[in-house]
């Protein structure tokens, strides 16, 4: 017969975070004390008299469970060796503490994934997670084997075809330069896609762009020598996404499928989701990026250029309104991590590079844009940024909130701090942001993963690195 274990076991943990307002999503702000053992959450309601190794004053602060970025591009630039310590360490400045890579392999196989997958071991301060894009008919066939790998979720670049077939791939382990591919994404592909990803219950993700009037604007607006980012969004017009929605949405009706589309950004392609939603015969999931509630195209800079565009002001309200409502499901980055020169290119629009980096500013423009000026709640900041995303990737429970058993994946937050925003404070690959010179309001003070520290007071405790894993779904 075994004792019953009682006393100084029950009252003990590793870390006990103190005078805490937790942010639990679904069941809103709640003041207590958070014990942690193991790497997870062991109490929300501790007993008195609590020992623990470290303890964690919380007062006057939010306690938000990490945030999740569902968005990524990381290895294009720099290989994911090396890319995996600078941006993983980005993300921890942020409060990030799961991030999701949109991995591009141009291998007829996706087996080659195993290499990707040792190299990014030991070298994240963070979680980390992969969608697999296919971009071949061969790698259609690895979709069940990617299901078994922990990868349960695809990405379709309907972007891809025409005259903009052309995409950067992921590098190598240890290799360097970048790596050029095309992609033709037509029907047959797009198809079979989306019937093998149904089949396998994974999670499709979709570039919604139509290629072909895309190209054409393209076209003309280099006749006409266009410049600026209202250019850009002119040659990528907002009804281009509406018509890869419909199209798309075909298919996932047909095949029942979980439609998950990535970086909205304008009103006409929030409209035609919302109307496919409601047709029913498949799941859809909408996430926005932090630029398309910040920018619009009078930005004047070319380190705005981003695909889909930045569009209106009309647009950024709209996005709001979705967002506020509970139409935008998810808040992710879209995160690009490569630097200004490489960015700028010959110094015009055409040769510029798509993307900048955004993890680190993720969660401080949500807090400063959408909480301190009362376009947001709290709550729904930690639904969008975590709790729906780790129910839509399957995370949850035990990434996403903050519960007994969940992993101890924490963020303290600051509503009172204001930081003026310099690349050097997001300590990222990238030498530059387009939020540079904003103060924003409202940082993360403290990153927590699994438990263990790994930023404070903006500071990334370099012997974490190596912390992170990898999360199998």
């Amino acid at each position: 017969m075994r004792a019953t274990v009682r006393g100084p076991m029950q009252n003990s943990c590793d870390v006990l975070i103190t005078n805490a307002t937790v942010v639990v999503p679904k069941a809103g702000v709640i003041e207590t004390d958070i014990m942690i053992e193991g790497g997870r959450i062991k109490s929300l309601k501790p007993p008195k008299n609590v020992s623990a190794s470290k303890k964690i004053d919380a007062k006057g602060r939010y306690v938000l469970p990490g945030a999740i970025d569902p968005h990524v591009h990381y290895g294009v630039y720099t290989p994911i060796d090396e890319a995996a310590r600078t941006e993983s360490r980005s993300a921890a400045v942020g409060g990030v503490t799961t991030m999701m890579r949109m991995l591009r392999l141009y291998d007829d196989s996706y087996r080659a994934v195993e290499k990707q997958l040792r190299a990014s071991r030991g070298a994240h301060y963070i979680d980390y997670s992969i969608h697999a894009s296919i971009l071949k008919k061969e790698q259609v066939e690895d979709v069940p084997y990617l299901k078994k790998k922990g990868i349960s979720s695809l990405k379709i670049y309907m972007n891809l075809g025409a005259d903009l077939n052309h995409i950067y791939m992921d590098l190598e382990p240890g290799e360097h330069g970048v790596k050029d591919g095309e992609v033709n994404m037509d029907d047959e592909l797009l198809s079979s896609i989306v019937q093998a990803g149904a089949k396998e219950h994974s999670t499709i993700l979709i570039h919604a762009e139509n290629p072909d009037v895309c190209a054409e604007h393209i076209r003309r607006g280099k006749e006409k020598n266009f410049s600026g980012l209202k250019a850009w969004s002119d040659c990528r017009p907002a009804s281009s996404e509406a018509q890869s929605v419909e199209r798309i949405s075909a298919l996932g009706r047909k095949f029942g499928a979980n439609l998950y589309f990535v970086h909205i950004g304008s009103n006409a392609a929030l409209d035609a989701i919302i109307a496919e939603r409601q047709k029913g015969h498949a799941n859809y999931y909408i996430e926005t990026c932090p630029q398309y509630l910040t920018h619009t195209y009078d930005f004047d800079s070319i380190t705005g250029k981003v695909v889909p565009p930045i569009r209106s002001k009309s647009d950024v309200q709209s996005v709001w309104s979705a967002l506020r409502n509970g139409i935008i499901d998810t808040v992710g980055t879209d995160h690009v991590a490569n630097r200004l020169d490489m960015k700028k290119g010959k110094g015009d629009l055409w040769s510029a590079l798509a993307g900048f980096p955004g993890i680190a500013t993720m969660l401080p423009v949500l807090l400063d844009q959408g909480v301190n000026r009362d376009r947001i709640s709290i709550e729904r900041v930690a639904e969008v940024t975590s709790y729906n995303t780790a129910r839509i990737f399957g995370m949850y429970p035990k990434k996403g909130t903050i519960q007994k058993g969940s992993d101890a994946d924490l963020v303290i937050v600051d509503m009172d701090l204001e930081q003026k925003v310099t690349p050097e404070l997001l300590q990222s690959y990238s030498d530059y942001t387009i939020y540079d010179g904003w103060k924003l309001k409202g940082w993360p003070v403290l990153t927590m993963v699994r438990g263990r520290v790994v930023m404070q007071d903006g500071q990334v405790d370099r012997k974490a690195m190596g912390h992170g894993r990898f999360v199998s779904r």
